[in-house]
């Protein structure tokens, strides 16, 4: 099933840029289409394998890591190449 899921992961410690860079260019090497802006990170992809990367991702994070907050949105159908139309 295809799925669009925004993510922004929320570091609260004084070191949040040099983790977000790092957990960002760890889903770049994932299979899923990816789009990065300032305030989120949009995943695009099969379900099932998707959430399971985000499981690895987000548990590897959270060992490795104190403080981190992540906000998930996941939204069924694959809204990759979605454009305003108003």
């Amino acid at each position: 099933m295809d799925t669009s899921i925004e993510l922004t992961l929320m570091p609260l410690n004084d070191d949040y840029k040099s983790i977000i860079k790092k957990f960002i260019m760890s889903l770049r090497d994932s299979r899923f289409q990816i789009l990065e802006n300032p305030l989120s990170t949009q995943i695009y992809g099969d379900f099932e394998p998707m959430m399971q990367m985000l499981v690895e991702k987000i548990n590897s994070i959270f060992s490795n890591c104190d403080g981190i907050m992540v906000n998930l949105k996941i939204i069924k159908g694959n809204r990759f190449h979605y454009k305003a139309d108003f």
